[in-house]
């Protein structure tokens, strides 16, 4: 073990238990294009974090996967010398992503998303999309999140004071 690696997973492990504030300069300074307002739990970035872009106001919760690079081609290195596949990952701008969703190269999330939990993503989400591993259907996410958080919501407890 290198006095560099210990250092890192100590930064790494300093990290975790840190604020959003502090794990998106910590990001901010590893390459990774965070936006204004956002809100970063516990996740799991690449080991590419320049390939990684996040907009204004995205919320990311606890054990996301940021994935900018396929292993798989690993396989086929007898027949494709030095073979790699990376690809960039951009969030656009008023996105949740839940817990634990893997977020797969070459991925773009449009505005205005939602990602539900458990969650595999590849690919375009247009925006104003709604996301989840059940299902994937278009819909307006702004709507339903603001219908979701009324008082006359029967999935959310609401208490005037």
């Amino acid at each position: 073990m290198t006095i560099r690696y210990i250092i890192e997973r100590f930064t790494l492990a300093f990290i975790a238990k840190a604020g959003s504030r502090t794990r998106i300069r910590y990001w901010r300074r590893q390459g990774i294009k965070i936006g204004e307002q956002c809100l970063i739990n516990n996740v799991n970035f690449s080991t590419e974090p320049y390939l990684i872009e996040i907009g204004d106001h995205v919320a990311i919760a606890a054990g996301t996967d940021f994935i900018t690079h396929d292993g798989a081609i690993w396989c086929f290195r007898d027949e494709i010398e030095n073979a790699d596949v990376f690809g960039k990952i951009k969030v656009g701008n008023n996105v949740f992503i839940g817990n634990n969703c893997t977020i797969l190269p070459n991925t773009v999330i449009g505005n205005n998303c939602i990602v539900g939990a458990g969650s595999v993503v590849r690919g375009l989400i247009p925006g104003q999309f709604s996301y989840s591993r059940q299902s994937c259907k278009s819909s307006n996410a702004t709507k339903h999140a603001k219908a979701f958080l009324s008082a006359e919501s029967e999935f959310f407890y609401y208490q005037k004071s």
